[in-house]
């Protein structure tokens, strides 16, 4: 009987990128249920309109390209980017917004480069910094939370806030629903003392922002769950929440810098969770390497606390996350690990 020669190893696994990209996407869920129930139906809206649109680009560019659509639409990839960039936007931004960005961040930000794997910057994040810059009031225009005022809900319902993304039938509502966030607060006045701050600014929570400590929270769930499933690996997200932990402690704690902000201000606060569990583990635009990913949270997180601190944007994680990218390929060169037998090699030819 003749044996089939099959060079191992012999293992049978149903990992690839479509079931990572769906768990990834089952893991936004708390936190989109945090932002929707804290900031109203907006997200859910700009999320459902920003998939759309990726499904749309993505098929566009694809046949431009002479690529199968359905083979690589099963990849999800298309959809996570709409839905991490549909997380990203204020809760009514205008659909025109969320058009520029989506287009942006799957035409220029992938499919220039390549196509999935070889674009060397996180396309969610590309299309934010531009949307960021490109139209400032639209992205910095937050719907105020849920019970802000007591005994006055500021809310819109389901079809209120689907007119003021889509003004189709009628005009827009009044901005009157639309507030600066803590950490525009924050940097608006930052010299003031942060307790000052929180005790006279209703913007703030218990121990971070209103509303976004427990979207914050949401995120983390949500993050905890993709470690337990090893869908990336713990390196990353601890070295940036432990730098800005660290930065804060410093600062705030050891120099009693008061106006920085707590560790607990800066880890539930703006987009802190979301970037560390869903953005800087994007295993295309990160470090590779173990030593490399843990690098790679550590700058992260010291560029995020660095920027919020003195720098001109109230949060960071976009930038942070854009500039280390570039430096990905850097730590991945200076921090590979030696492959099995190098070192009996080069103990040898020192002895030679």
């Amino acid at each position: 009987m003749t044996l089939i020669n099959i060079s191992s190893p012999h293992v049978a696994s149903d990992g690839d990128a479509g079931s990572m990209m769906r768990l990834v996407l089952l893991a936004t869920l708390p936190g989109l249920l945090m932002l929707t129930y804290w900031f109203g139906w907006g997200s859910l809206i700009n999320i459902i309109w920003a998939v759309l649109l990726a499904l749309v680009f993505e098929t566009l560019s694809l046949l431009l390209r002479g690529r199968p659509v359905g083979f690589y639409l099963k990849d999800y990839s298309a959809v996570l980017t709409g839905v991490l960039l549909g997380l990203a936007l204020p809760p009514l931004a205008p659909w025109w917004v969320t058009l520029v960005g989506v287009g942006f961040a799957i035409i220029i930000a992938k499919h220039f480069f390549g196509g999935l794997g070889h674009n060397p910057f996180n396309p969610a994040m590309v299309g934010y910094v531009v949307l960021l810059i490109s139209f400032p009031v639209e992205m910095t225009s937050w719907v105020a939370p849920r019970d802000l005022v007591d005994g006055q809900p500021a809310l819109l319902s389901f079809s209120e806030s689907f007119f003021q993304i889509f003004p189709v039938l009628t005009q827009p509502l009044v901005d009157g629903y639309t507030m600066a966030t803590a950490l525009d607060l924050f940097k608006q006045h930052q010299g003031d003392l942060i307790h000052q701050s929180v005790g006279v600014r209703a913007a703030f929570g218990y121990f971070g922002a209103a509303g976004w400590e427990w979207v914050n929270l949401g995120y983390l769930v949500g993050g905890l769950f993709l470690l337990y499933r090893r869908v990336f690996t713990w390196h990353a997200p601890l070295g940036m929440l432990g730098a800005l932990l660290l930065l804060s402690l410093i600062f705030h704690g050891l120099l009693n810098i008061d106006s920085i902000g707590s560790p607990l201000f800066h880890w539930f606060s703006g987009a802190t969770m979301l970037g560390a569990f869903f953005i800087i583990t994007d295993p295309v635009t990160s470090a590779t390497s173990l030593k490399g990913r843990l690098l790679y949270g550590i700058a992260i997180g010291s560029l995020i606390f660095v920027i919020r601190s003195w720098g001109n944007y109230p949060d960071a994680v976009a930038f942070s996350v854009l500039l280390m990218n570039f430096a990905a390929p850097f730590l991945d060169y200076y921090t590979q690990p030696r492959s099995f037998g190098q070192a009996a090699i080069y103990a040898r030819k020192e002895k030679d």
